[in-house]
């Protein structure tokens, strides 16, 4: 019988999903969904619902979130009534809410290990990292709050660039919305990917987003750079990155001297010339690999990439997976090898 069949004949998941004042209010939503919409969807087939999700806090009542809406939290955190599934939310002053929250804290370093599957969203990594339930492991969180978290808790493998990220019976994921692909990722886990593509489908919501894929967005940093030219010459590339690009060149564009242009670049970005481009080719190349049927050397050539080998190389090296691996798990369209 296999893991999802088997399920089906046990009782319901037990989930809690821990707030505390100023938790983000979409981060406890998005996910809280998910596993209703699961049951709904259960239900459609016949089948007793697959989660049994409660709200939990150090206090029991209303617990206000960081815009006009609170949750009202029916379960005080303990080592006693322990669930299968925790799932810690972020908050956006997370530094305030370790201190305010510590009582988190302390009950994740004291149940953690009878806690078959523990969870966190966003910054809410934090309260595991200060729990020591991260120590050696790899995680994410949301790219504001990494070279923070990696800085407190040097312990903690942080890849800042995940949308979610699993080590053993931890997960972690990147900030707001990839709490939704984290829980999707779950469902499957649990039950198959026949519902969670249900729940995808029913809340319009991509289920193909994989834990591996990055947090850039090369359209979304070009909008933040502040200098003008710097932000042209960013969509530039973005137009142009079949082309050769040199940082000369791209210097020449800038009206700037190389060296200048590198270090403004940096500072704008957070990115060298040559990294940002490399991620922003890598960020074309799902895109064509998920969207377009074309065979993978064509793929490497839109992107930019010299060759083939090319392009699977930086897969690996960023993804952990060959670009045919990415297509046959997220393409959307029948597509070539």
């Amino acid at each position: 019988m296999t893991r999802a069949a088997h399920l089906t004949t046990i009782s319901a998941i037990t989930v809690d999903i821990v707030v505390y004042p100023g938790f983000k209010a979409m981060e406890a939503i998005g996910p809280m969904s998910v596993f209703e919409y699961a049951n709904l969807h259960r239900q459609r087939r016949g089948q007793p619902p697959g989660y049994d999700v409660c709200v939990a806090s150090f206090k029991t009542g209303p617990v206000r979130s960081d815009t006009l809406m609170s949750l009202d939290a029916s379960k005080i955190i303990n080592t006693l009534a322990l669930p299968h599934t925790v799932v810690v939310v972020g908050a956006r002053h997370i530094q305030d809410a370790l201190i305010e929250s510590a009582a988190i804290i302390d009950w994740l370093g004291a149940a953690a290990p009878r806690i078959p599957r523990l969870t966190s969203l966003c910054s809410g990594a934090f309260f595991l990292a200060a729990a020591g339930v991260l120590d050696g492991k790899r995680a994410t969180t949301h790219w504001g709050v990494a070279d923070r978290l990696q800085a407190d808790f040097p312990a903690v493998d942080v890849d800042a660039d995940a949308i979610f990220v699993r080590s053993e019976n931890v997960w972690t994921s990147a900030g707001v919305t990839a709490g939704m692909d984290l829980a999707l990722a779950l469902v499957e886990q649990d039950y198959g990917r026949e519902l969670a593509l249900e729940v995808a489908t029913e809340m319009v919501v991509y289920l193909k987003r994989p834990g591996g894929q990055s947090q850039f967005s090369a359209h979304l940093l070009s909008e933040r750079t502040t200098k003008p030219n710097i932000r042209d010459v960013q969509s530039w590339i973005l137009e142009n990155l079949h082309e050769k690009l040199s940082v000369a060149q791209l210097a020449a564009k800038a009206m700037m001297s190389e060296r200048h242009f590198a270090r403004v670049f940096q500072q704008e970005a957070g990115l060298s010339t040559q990294a940002f481009i490399e991620a922003s080719r890598l960020e074309r190349a799902t895109q064509l690999l998920a969207e377009v049927a074309l065979p993978l050397k064509s793929v490497a050539a839109r992107a930019g990439f010299s060759d083939e080998a090319h392009m699977r190389r930086v897969f690996l090296k960023k993804m952990g997976i060959a670009p045919k691996v990415y297509r046959e798990r997220f393409a959307t369209t029948g597509a070539l090898t």
